[in-house]
């Protein structure tokens, strides 16, 4: 078994077949996909499954694919030690947003700035997705960091989290609506409150939606979501215009829109910066990791 053999599998696994990952991997696709057959003659079991439109792991591939992962960034991670010693930091760092990320006042785009302009040999990666997908991406080995909505007190095991924005969570809607005529004068509404109003809340997955659906699922009613939009300033655009009563951390409420806290201490939207705790964290990835949690703000 060849260190090549295991990187060719991993790449065309991530792709979801052999041209893209030929592609990715500078290499002509028969040389490619003739290596990875010699591979599963040797294990003795097929690794993938060729028979779709996309490849696709066998139950065997996936069982395999932790400890293929897990080889290359041992091997990587050797290399990028040596670098370190020898105070060249090199490498790849795959980090997860969740959609707004790099619009919010903690400037995460000046901060990865300020990370190139220190280390300009480190490839960083951007990518966008819900919490939930992230933190699986992230557990996974597929993602080094995230910046994921917080939907459980907990960070799920072999996690890390710093918390970096912490906010009541409120409900926003043009005045007159239903539900703050009914708490007219009141200084928060209740979860169950909610039950039988037309909602516009974030997507599924979402820290945000995760606290709403558990708030509601105990008072003994889902949330009728009538609208989803990926960000709090579009969810309040959508209340604005009369859609709905939007769910959002308080501080994303916009001007113009009558707003309500929900009336529980759990009710926060909050944000945080994770990492894996099981497994090493390589050289570039732990440097990012260090700037990320010195740069924004929060705590926890």
């Amino acid at each position: 078994m060849e260190l090549r053999q295991l990187r060719y599998f991993v790449t065309v696994v991530e792709e979801g077949g052999f041209t893209r990952a030929a592609e990715r991997l500078h290499l002509a696709q028969p040389g490619l996909s003739a290596q990875v057959r010699r591979l599963e003659r040797e294990l003795g079991q097929p690794l993938l499954d060729r028979s779709g439109r996309s490849v696709r792991p066998t139950e065997v591939g996936e069982a395999v694919l932790p400890y293929a992962r897990a080889a290359l960034a041992a091997v990587d991670g050797v290399r990028q030690t040596v670098d370190e010693f020898s105070g060249l930091l090199r490498g790849r760092v795959a980090v997860g947003l969740i959609p707004g990320t790099l619009a919010h006042p903690f400037d995460m785009a000046g901060l990865l700035a300020d990370f190139h302009a220190a280390h300009p040999h480190v490839e960083v990666t951007l990518t966008e997705d819900t919490s939930d997908r992230m933190l699986a991406a992230l557990r996974r080995g597929e993602l080094d960091l995230a910046v994921v909505g917080v939907a459980q007190e907990a960070p799920p095991p072999g996690v890390g989290r710093h918390v970096v924005i912490d906010e009541p969570l409120v409900v926003a809607a043009v005045p007159g609506h239903p539900l703050l005529v009914e708490h007219e004068g009141a200084d928060a509404v209740a979860p169950g409150a909610l039950r039988g109003h037309r909602l516009i809340g974030l997507p599924r997955g979402t820290g945000v939606r995760g606290v709403l659906e558990r708030l509601c699922a105990e008072a003994g009613f889902r949330p009728l979501i009538g609208f989803e939009a990926a960000t709090p300033d579009a969810l309040c655009r959508l209340a604005a215009r009369g859609l709905g009563a939007a769910v959002v951390p308080g501080l994303g409420a916009r001007a113009g829109l009558a707003v309500l806290p929900l009336d529980d201490p759990r009710a926060r939207g909050r944000v945080a910066l994770t990492w894996r705790t099981e497994g090493p964290l390589l050289p570039a990835a732990r440097e990012l990791l260090g700037r990320l949690r010195a740069g924004m703000a929060g705590g926890g």
